[in-house]
């Protein structure tokens, strides 16, 4: 009775196998007929009604038929999928003559760009890129630059102290240090790179950028620094950009001057930008401290050089009449993809 049943339960299966016209419906079969509580594990348990001399017998014809369903349930799946395949790849052809999709590009920020553009025009001039530690001593950041334990910039309000030997770098000028411990003159380096300072407010940040050129030879003199900067200062804002020198004081020149060009906006006739005088301060400029050479072992007395530094967020600022410098920090994509 059994195994008429057995055989039963087989035929159903096989047909229900070879009916199946889509992997969904041939998986439902394979739970119906092979699953664990399928019919064939249920016939299984119904072994006990057997006699014990039967049992070997009708378990042996019950693997051998759930065998060969294995066996087709496995040859119509691989039939079925590639059927399906078929199916999705001719339902899916791709429209050569459809639109690309359009995607975002990235593109430089403004500064990295201005850093560029400023680097490009003075390697031009033969200065060479010089790079240093963010974080630095105090000896290179404020000794050997002859500023004073005294000086305001020492001061926690001013400048970002890790401990009482190391500090947030306050200006690329410690590269200048370094770039003279490690090369024999004459040279020329530019370092351009981000600082540190506690100020905050639409014209300030507590970190920005400068870039800073030293040059030291045998002879050198404040024309050459001024014929240098005037140079530089018509090739980034503009060929017919002036400039002049106004005497200042820095502790690692002397003599020092402020430097300031012609509204690169208004061309000198005054706006907003210039506070209607028709002229922007820039940046700062000297002849290089006799006892800055005498910090890394030059010889002021047979060499000789200059320095300047611009703020990199302020020549921005002025070549393209940005009002707010935490614009450059926000990272608004509309602020950003106008450059």
């Amino acid at each position: 009775m059994l195994q008429e049943k057995a055989n039963q339960v087989y035929e159903q299966a096989k047909a229900a196998i070879m009916a199946a016209n889509d992997t969904k419906t041939l998986y439902a079969a394979k739970v119906q007929f092979l699953g664990k509580q399928g019919q064939l594990s249920s016939l299984m348990k119904e072994m006990v009604q057997l006699p014990k001399e039967e049992r070997p017998e009708f378990g042996k014809l019950v693997n051998e038929k759930k065998k060969s369903l294995e066996s087709q349930y496995e040859l119509r799946e691989n039939e079925l999928k590639r059927q399906e395949l078929e199916t999705q790849i001719a339902n899916e052809k791709l429209d050569m003559s459809l639109p690309g999709p359009q995607f975002n590009r990235g593109q430089k920020h403004p500064i990295t760009h201005v850093i560029e553009e400023i680097t490009d025009i003075l390697s031009r001039l033969g200065y060479s890129v010089q790079s240093g530690p963010l974080i630095e001593k105090d000896w290179f950041n404020f000794e050997a630059l002859n500023i004073p334990p005294d000086h305001p910039a020492r001061d926690e309000q001013d400048t970002f102290y890790i401990d009482h030997n190391h500090v947030l770098r306050t200006h690329t000028s410690p590269v200048q240090i370094h770039t003279m411990q490690k090369e024999k003159p004459p040279f020329r380096a530019i370092a351009p790179g981000p600082v540190f300072r506690c100020d905050s407010d639409v014209s300030h940040s507590p970190n920005f950028h400068q870039i800073e050129a030293l040059l030291i030879d045998k002879t050198v003199s404040m024309a050459d620094l001024k014929g240098t900067i005037a140079y530089f200062v018509r090739e980034f804002f503009g060929s017919e950009i002036k400039t002049r020198f106004r005497p200042s004081f820095f502790p690692f020149t002397e003599p020092s001057a402020e430097v300031d060009c012609s509204c690169p906006i208004c061309k000198g006739k005054g706006c907003r930008m210039c506070k209607g005088s028709g002229w922007i301060e820039i940046g700062g400029s000297g002849l290089v401290n006799p006892k800055v050479l005498e910090q890394v072992n030059i010889d002021p007395s047979e060499w000789q050089g200059f320095a300047f530094g611009f703020g990199v967020e302020r020549m921005a600022i002025i070549k393209y009449g940005i009002s707010d410098i935490r614009l450059f920090s926000d990272n608004d994509i509309r602020f950003l993809s106008q450059f």
